[in-house]
């Protein structure tokens, strides 16, 4: 096992002083809304319940958020040891993914002071697959809080407190591999309810599968594109050998996806939709072109250990992967007589939360031991004071 060691150095940089900012504005927009009421910030409507806060920072932000879920598969049910570095910077970005993305459900709940029936057994309706999303969610951000304890105790506990909290953590482990599973494919379940809202080039029964492969591909790219940006802000030693080694799960999963995505509509006879459905075919072409990059770019090895094409490619998915998300949600979802496109303020929420969630990476990796420690050519470990 790699050892970690905290970077060191200020919290106090341009970019915290910037994410700063950016939290502080959807602060304040935040207390308007909880004071005059979700309506004053928000162009939500009964015809579209669900704006941009839902879709970007539960939809795409746990898929973001799944680089912690995908490196468990990697290193703890396939064995592949190797890319154990990786795991704790994965996780600790899992971490604020899924912690905001679950507490920002309450911005955008009208009721929001009733969020507390979703785990109250009397008021569980155990046939909704909202519900399920809910809870297994909510279970999730505690299951990674749990995981990431090894990382505090290390800085804080005892030698005696380290080795109680390791012999547990199998049980909490298999848990962050089960969780996921469930409410990424329960995700495109939702849609599956929502019925002929959706076009049918987004609406399948296949969606619950066509969710979970495309989040545990952006999985893997976001793990690519934080150690890309890391080791770059830092002036770290570049890690695109072993990131690179992702890659191949990365294509396999992505060309999976897209397999099976186009194989259900030349079966179900909608392939003359894809180039006569206007504006919603150029969406439609572009996400699967933007899925398609990444399987070029990564198609060899040689390709693979090139750090400027893995991080194209990973930027690609991401990309690729948020705007499925958006097209299916909102773009796709159609309610006659009734539109929707996003306010300012609801952008700006979602820029601050984005915005707390590098923040809180950043401090976290100064601070804790969450980067594995590189050697300089003189010996003494690398940090920053940047």
């Amino acid at each position: 096992m790699a050892h970690a060691s905290p970077l060191g150095g200020s919290v106090v940089t341009k970019t915290t002083v910037i994410a700063a900012a950016f939290a502080a504005a959807a602060a304040i927009i935040l207390a308007y809304r909880f004071i005059y009421g979700l309506g004053a910030v928000a162009n939500i409507s009964n015809g579209y319940p669900w704006g941009i806060w839902i879709v970007w920072d539960v939809i795409i932000g746990t898929a973001f958020g799944c680089g912690g879920y995908a490196m468990a598969l990697l290193v703890y049910v396939m064995n592949k040891g190797e890319y154990h570095p990786l795991v704790r910077p994965a996780l600790t970005a899992s971490l604020f993914g899924y912690s905001l993305g679950g507490a920002s459900v309450i911005f955008d709940l009208g009721r929001y002071w009733n969020a507390w029936h979703i785990f109250t057994p009397g008021w569980i309706n155990v046939n909704s697959v909202m519900f399920e999303v809910a809870a297994c969610i909510g279970c999730y951000v505690l299951v990674l809080w749990i995981e990431f304890l090894p990382v505090i105790a290390e800085k804080y506990a005892s030698p005696e407190m380290r080795k109680k909290i390791s012999k547990t953590l199998y049980i909490f482990i298999a848990l962050g591999v089960l969780l996921p599973t469930m409410h990424q494919s329960s995700l495109g379940s939702m849609l599956v309810v929502f019925g002929f809202h959706i076009h049918p080039l987004w609406q399948t029964e296949l969606l619950p599968l066509l969710f979970l492969l495309s989040a545990l591909g952006m999985g893997y790219s976001i793990v690519i594109f934080e150690a890309t940006l890391v080791n770059a802000s830092y002036r770290r030693p570049s890690e695109a050998g072993i990131v690179g080694k992702l890659g191949r799960y990365m294509v396999f999963l992505i060309a999976a996806y897209l397999v099976i995505r186009w194989g259900e509509i030349i079966v179900d006879g909608k392939l003359g939709l894809v180039f006569s459905s206007g504006g919603l075919s150029l969406a439609f072409l572009l996400e699967n072109l933007l899925f398609l990059i990444p399987i070029i770019l990564m198609a060899s090895e040689e390709k693979r250990a090139n750090a400027q094409l893995q991080f194209v490619a990973a930027v690609c998915l991401l990309l690729g992967g948020a705007l499925y998300r958006i097209d299916a949600y909102l773009t796709a979802y159609d309610r006659p007589g009734w539109h929707y496109f996003p306010s300012v303020s609801e952008m700006l929420v979602t820029i601050g939360i984005i915005a707390i969630e590098v923040l809180a990476y950043i401090v976290f990796v100064k601070r804790l031991p969450v980067l594995h420690t590189v050697k300089r050519a003189h010996g003494v470990a690398a940090t920053t004071n940047e």
